[in-house]
């Protein structure tokens, strides 16, 4: 599931830090679930599901902020 598309402006390190805390927060909130829910089954093709979906949207927020830098530039 990803999130709504927003737009932010990052202008300094701080921003930056604040749109992390926050994106963190989105995903575990939304992939951690699944992968805890996974975990206490214990079916390790569940597991392992769980445990890429939150990789992946780990992934694709750092994509996100590394694109916006992009195209700052």
């Amino acid at each position: 599931m990803q999130s709504e598309e927003t737009s932010i402006a990052i202008d300094n390190r701080n921003d930056y830090k604040l749109w992390a805390i926050e994106r963190a927060k989105e995903i575990v909130s939304q992939q951690g679930t699944g992968l805890a829910l996974a975990v206490r089954d214990g079916e390790e093709e569940i597991i392992r599901t769980a445990g890429n979906a939150l990789g992946s949207a780990i992934t694709e927020a750092l994509i996100e902020v590394f694109d916006g830098l992009l195209s700052e530039g």
